[in-house]
């Protein structure tokens, strides 16, 4: 079976699906992992190992899940945040807003569909997980990171799944949640060093949070005043 490989790929890179690559049966017990179908407690293992070791792992919760329209939506949203406990040093960047943003993002704060690879890469983000996301957003998005970024994306889909992700886990409800929450406990009992407490996750970290309490309180010598001249716009009327 065609292997998926972590990117960057490059400009218009394949689908997954024109590789060859299709998602398991539902009910098969079977989730894919870098385009190979493997049984889901495997993938959900593989999935853990990668948010533990991996630069920067990063949650994207989507509308589904920021909006709270629901107490599925609501229970699933405090299991996302138990699993975002569990991995030290794991980020929190949301979807909100589906709408361009325009002139520019913050990279910092959130994630568009537009400009998916601005936000991972101005984070150093090699590893992600999206939840909550509408289908046909997540397609865009995932082949976005594939084509620009290094970073290894992991989908916890509700329905079908998406082969544009390195991980691909499909019916993902509550349980399955609960499940992957527990693969990384026990993967930290069995050994495993999570990034954040490695000595560069250190460093980088800290250097992070120095950064952000800075711009929070920023010198008076460091602010910027807009000194500019307003110029004229176009006269629609003129001849």
């Amino acid at each position: 079976m065609p292997k998926l490989e972590l990117g960057p790929i490059g400009l218009l890179p394949p689908s997954a699906a024109a590789m060859g690559i299709f998602q398991p049966e539902i009910g098969s017990g079977m989730d894919l992992v870098e385009g190979s179908h493997v049984p889901t407690d495997k993938a959900i293992e593989k999935a853990a190992h990668e948010l533990l070791t991996r630069r920067n792992p990063t949650l994207f919760p989507g509308p589904m899940i920021v909006w709270g329209w629901n107490d599925e939506t609501i229970h699933k949203a405090e299991k996302a945040m138990e699993l975002v406990r569990e991995v030290p040093g794991m980020n929190v960047i949301p979807m909100p807003d589906y709408r361009p943003i325009y002139p520019k993002i913050d990279p910092e704060a959130v994630i568009n569909p537009c400009h998916p690879n601005l936000t991972i890469n101005h984070n150093k983000i090699e590893t992600c997980a999206f939840i909550g996301l509408h289908c046909h957003f997540a397609n865009v998005t995932l082949k976005m990171i594939r084509a620009n970024t290094n970073c290894y994306t992991i989908a916890f889909c509700a329905y079908d799944g998406h082969e544009d992700a390195l991980i691909s886990l499909s019916d993902f409800d509550g349980s399955k949640l609960q499940k992957m929450t527990d693969a990384i406990r026990k993967a930290k009992k069995d050994g495993v060093e999570p990034w954040a407490l490695t000595k560069d996750g250190k460093e980088e970290l800290e250097e992070i949070a120095a950064r952000k309490a800075a711009a929070k309180h920023p010198e008076k010598q460091d602010t910027t005043l807009f000194m500019g001249e307003l110029v004229q716009g176009l006269d629609e009327n003129a001849e």
